[in-house]
């Protein structure tokens, strides 16, 4: 039985963990957080994708969850709405489609309990080291004792330390889209009932949504800048950054400003894309984020991860040991599938991409290949 290690206990690994698993490898799943990562924006389970969650025996629970929103109105600097639609969501798209959107901790707690008893889960650690060898990975962790294992897998997000080890340093991969996303959740303060609002004001914007019965909101603010120096990024110094930039807002700056200040789940980070010549070096490789991150402004990001999963799971099943040759047919399966979803973010910067093209993208993989 061949040994695998993932990195990252977000959505993408945990999912190869599942189709590993049931493929027969026996697996093992390292996250840096101590539990599986509450916050993050509402998430898309789109096409193809569909279909994996739905393999994984998961699509009714993730349907009985999902986000059930009326629709939204689109607001100007001050507050006042200038547009409104009952038939679709910037966060979702359409509101009838067969799309599921659910929160990201959802779905990571949900695939993280549908796998628990099968995986090993090491919370709370990280990788520190990967030294390759004729038979194996020796993995060195920030804690726990080393340990060695037949492949190694890094899913661990945009800033994944597994390429780092294995790759070489991020800026040789990252392409930064020329702005910032924050997340983060408040009370509800703005009483919105299943209706989103979205708003624009110069360089900054946002989006509000209520989720967990409209009783919180998620925030989801945006900021052009060029890439900030790495002081910045540490600390509290990007929440101060963010907070001043809300409290700058003419419509309900001082309340957003506050939020952002308190929250427990705050987040904020580049938009950027991963683009890298080759996912694997000898006996690691890359899924998810960590080896084509398309940024958020595709929509995308779950399900490239849980489709990748999917992909490399088989490739690796089918190669009967041959790393390899379960690398290569991996690349090779998905790479179509990750050139048009990336295109989302970049073939019309600042808005939506057009309809046809996420149709497109979102279907444009066979499973069963």
């Amino acid at each position: 039985m061949q040994t695998v290690l993932i990195s990252g206990g977000g959505i993408a690994g945990p999912a190869l963990a599942y189709w590993l698993h049931r493929h027969g490898f026996e697996v093992t799943v390292v996250e840096r957080a101590p539990e599986p990562r509450p916050g993050g924006q509402a998430v898309d389970v789109r096409g193809v994708a569909l279909d994996v969650v739905e393999r994984m025996g998961l699509l009714e629970q993730a349907r009985r969850v999902r986000t059930r929103m009326r629709g939204m109105s689109i607001l100007d600097p001050e507050g006042f709405e200038i547009d409104r639609s009952t038939e679709m969501a910037f966060s979702s798209g359409r509101l009838d489609s067969d799309d599921i959107e659910l929160l990201r901790e959802d779905l990571v707690r949900m695939v993280y309990e549908h796998t628990r008893a099968d995986v090993e889960y090491l919370f709370g650690d990280s990788v520190t080291a990967l030294d390759e060898n004729e038979t194996g990975v020796r993995v060195d962790f920030a804690h726990g004792a080393s340990r060695g294992f037949d492949l190694v897998i890094g899913a661990d997000g945009l800033h994944s330390t597994v390429r780092r080890l294995a790759f070489g340093p991020e800026h040789r991969f990252a392409h930064h889209l020329g702005s910032y996303l924050s997340v983060f959740s408040a009370d509800n303060f703005l009483a919105l009932d299943d209706w989103q609002v979205w708003l624009r004001d110069g360089d900054v914007g946002f989006g509000i949504m209520p989720v967990r019965d409209n009783t919180q909101l998620r925030v989801a603010f945006g900021f052009q800048s060029a890439p900030l120096a790495r002081d910045l990024r540490g600390g509290g110094a990007l929440r101060q950054l963010v907070v001043d930039k809300l409290a700058s807002l003419r419509w309900e700056g001082a309340r957003l400003a506050k939020a952002a200040r308190e929250a427990p789940d705050f987040y904020c980070d580049a938009m950027a894309q991963i683009r890298m010549d080759g996912w694997s070096r000898g006996r690691v490789a890359l899924l998810g984020d960590a080896g084509y991150c398309p940024s958020p402004l595709s929509g995308q990001g779950t399900s490239l991860a849980l489709v990748g999963a999917h992909a490399l799971a088989d490739c690796l099943a089918r190669a009967h040991g041959d790393h390899r040759a379960a690398y290569a047919r991996y690349e090779r399966r998905m790479r179509p599938f990750v050139a048009l979803n990336q295109a989302l973010a970049t073939e019309n910067p600042g808005g939506p991409a057009s309809e046809a093209s996420v149709s497109h993208a979102k279907n444009a993989f066979s499973l069963d290949a």
